[in-house]
């Protein structure tokens, strides 16, 4: 056994992996626990905030979600809200907007309208409101270029004054933080620590990185994004399994031009989501739009590398020509694939762009925004080869044999007080250890 043995060693330092990091330090026994971070820092790829849209997905103003994945999405995404606010975090991590889904056209409206109805229990504060309503709080939904009124009708549900925002990479650093500071535990972080194999020898798992570190686990949780996949494979986990990278682009407005988050109505055949606007808090609250969603051949945004790992993370065969095959034959999807190319191509993309989103701002101009260089990140769409079918939303594969792989498309920033309880309780029962309930859930849970 190796000096660096740990009861539980997590690889990835995003999001998910330092919630899980968290849960386990404090609200178990655990001796001795560690993180290995690919890179120089904490939630450098999809949890940085300017890869992601900064947004507690809860489940009110997403069209795309049903009342039954919404009641599960909301208790994650409270549980990120309550403790932010438990840790006094208002302002600094967690931010307050208004949001809503907009419904622009008859039948869009129609459909807002019995959303609301269906969802106003579940969501008491949510709130329609009609054309005028906008001009009072979001009057660039409402005005053209020239001051005109926009013919369209238009509706929107929402809310104001929610906790809307969250910045998912301090929020991963505070998580970290938090549990350092726990003591009579063992609580390593590593950088610069890339995983190159896992192996179970006994009941013992012996971990390698890239520079030629060596770590031993009774217990391992690979948080590590399209990776995770990856590794489960060199380990002969996941088999089924084939993973698509989706990145997703942005564009910033020149300003503030809303004032708060706007959604647009979800194709339900899209696994993407649908355009929208939201305040970055990067950026000085400025308007960011997006996501664009662009197929990529490479498991990591704005890295060198890894093209190879995703042909050998796709697995390619017949089954996935079969997904592909359904998938493209859909107009709906064919089309929007094609555009979203089109959004990456320079001289064309801002014009196209302009197009889709003057939908939401009807006076919106190309010299209004600019394409968000270095913003964006990469989803990890998992491929059901065995069913033939791309899986909407995250996958988790637990072997029974001591180690879990996440993969976490969106809402995984969201639910990774969730997911992390979730892996927490299998670890407990797993390694023997004891689990305070009652303080996890004063602390966590909404009551």
């Amino acid at each position: 056994m190796t000096q660096n043995h740990y009861d539980v060693l997590i690889v990835g330092g995003g999001i998910s992996g330092a919630a899980l990091y968290y849960e386990l330090g404090r609200y178990t026994n655990i001796k001795k626990l560690c993180i290995l971070e690919k890179y120089e820092g904490l939630a450098t790829l999809n949890s940085n905030a300017s890869a992601n849209s900064q947004t507690i997905h809860c489940g009110d103003i997403e069209t795309n979600y049903t009342l039954e994945k919404a009641v599960n999405v909301k208790r994650t995404a409270k549980m990120v809200e309550k403790y932010c606010l438990q840790h006094g975090y208002k302002g600094t991590i967690l931010f307050s907007h208004q949001k809503m889904a907009l419904g622009v056209g008859s039948e869009e409206v129609n459909f807002i309208i019995n959303r609301f109805n269906e969802f106003k229990e579940l969501y008491p504060y949510l709130e329609l409101y009609d054309k005028e309503k906008l001009k009072q709080i979001e009057p660039a939904l409402v005005y053209d270029e020239n001051g005109n009124e926009r013919p369209e009708e238009i509706i929107a549900m929402g809310a104001q004054n929610e906790n809307t925002t969250v910045n998912f990479k301090a929020l991963s650093d505070s998580f970290i933080d938090n549990t350092l500071k726990i003591e009579d535990k063992i609580t390593d972080v590593f950088f610069n620590s890339e995983v190159k194999n896992i192996q179970k020898l006994g009941s013992i798992y012996h971990i390698e990185t890239k520079n030629n570190q060596h770590f031993t686990a009774d217990f391992v949780v690979v948080d590590a994004g399209a990776h995770s996949l990856f590794l489960a494979h060199r380990m002969g986990h996941g088999l089924d399994y084939g993973c698509l990278p989706v990145a997703g682009s942005f564009y910033t407005a020149n300003r503030k031009i809303l004032n708060g988050k706007v959604y647009m109505v979800q194709n339900p055949k899209l696994p993407f989501a649908a355009l929208h606007g939201d305040p970055d808090v990067l950026l000085n609250e400025h308007t960011r739009f997006g996501p664009t969603a662009l197929i990529l051949p490479k498991l990591e945004r704005f890295k060198s590398g890894t093209y190879l790992d995703f042909f050998k993370t796709l697995r390619f065969d017949m089954n996935i020509v079969k997904i592909a095959v359904d998938l493209f034959s859909d107009s709906d999807i064919r089309n929007y694939v094609l555009r979203n190319f089109l959004f990456e191509v320079p001289y064309i993309n801002k014009k196209l762009f302009v197009k889709d989103a003057r939908k939401i701002i009807p006076s919106l101009s190309e010299d209004d925004i600019t394409y968000a260089n270095g913003f964006g990140g990469v989803r990890p769409q998992i491929l059901d080869k065995k069913n033939q079918k791309l899986m909407l939303g995250e996958a988790s594969i637990n072997t029974g044999e001591g180690i879990i792989f996440n993969m976490t498309p969106s809402p995984g920033a969201t639910s990774c007080l969730g997911n992390a309880h979730r892996d927490m309780k299998v670890i407990c029962e797993y390694l023997n250890l004891e689990f305070d309930e009652e303080k996890f859930n004063n602390e966590l849970i909404e009551k």
